[in-house]
């Protein structure tokens, strides 16, 4: 199996539609050892429902991104536990609500630093609390969307939140290969998920993709999940600093 051994924390699930648990499922039964995290006890109630059908069982530990206590503690309880980590999963983005209505030139002073603390420089702070214990090597993956470089509309400072993170995969992938880490995007197609149903129109934004796509269907998660085991394992071990789009070609599409 292709995880084998692998030790990986995953951030971001959320319930059963989560990118962040389809990823999950996908590298448990090729044999990875899991530690997945919660933001709150409302949100745990879920992941722990979830994790019960997983073998084995992953560790669940609290954290909240925006807090870097939280952070060191969960990767102290990580190395204490298995004395490394192999891989790590960064699903998480977050803007204000308010934020994703109207024109993106009416973004706030503090939704801008809420969605950009969130949903990119979180990916900084969790590198850097994996790379001391990634001493065989790692992956780090995280999720991006194509508003990162065209306009979507309603997605507005998520774009500008999902361009930031996209450099930061390339700017850390420079950093950490010196340690073989391997730091990567997946850029989805849409999905429903529980990030999404805040984005306005999004089932108009489904059937688009749909009709447009060269593939002329959305986007599926065990099609994300499959991409991220091929990023997370040692068959893309020549690959780093890569935004890859699994979107069945809707990215390639002018008119």
């Amino acid at each position: 199996m292709l995880m084998q051994a692998k030790v990986g924390l995953v951030i971001g699930v959320a319930n059963k539609r989560s990118i962040a648990w389809a990823i999950a499922q996908r590298v448990a039964e090729q044999g990875a050892t899991l530690v997945l995290s919660y933001q709150n006890e409302r949100l745990g109630e879920k992941v722990i429902e979830l994790a019960k059908t997983l073998d084995p069982q992953p560790v669940l530990l609290q954290l909240d991104v925006n807090d870097d206590e939280q952070i060191s503690a969960v990767f102290e309880q990580i190395r204490d536990k298995f004395g490394r980590l192999d891989f790590l999963v960064h699903s998480v983005a977050f803007a204000p609500r308010q934020e994703l209505e109207g024109n993106y030139i009416n973004t706030s002073r503090e939704g801008y630093r809420i969605a950009l603390d969130v949903s990119a420089y979180s990916l900084t702070a969790l590198a850097r609390a994996a790379q001391p214990l990634m001493t065989d090597g790692g992956a780090i993956l995280t999720l991006s969307y194509l508003g990162a470089e065209r306009v979507i509309p309603n997605y507005n400072v998520m774009g500008v939140a999902k361009a930031a993170l996209e450099a930061s995969v390339r700017y850390l992938a420079n950093d950490l290969g010196q340690y073989g880490i391997r730091v990567n995007a997946l850029s989805a197609g849409p999905v429903k998920t529980l990030a999404a149903s805040g984005i306005s129109g999004f089932s108009r934004m489904l059937e688009h993709h749909r009709n447009k796509a060269p593939l002329r269907k959305n986007t599926e998660l065990s099609e994300i999940a499959d991409a991220a085991l091929f990023l997370l394992s040692s068959l893309s071990r020549g690959i780093t600093g890569q935004t890859i789009y699994v979107d069945g070609g809707y990215s390639i599409v002018g008119m």
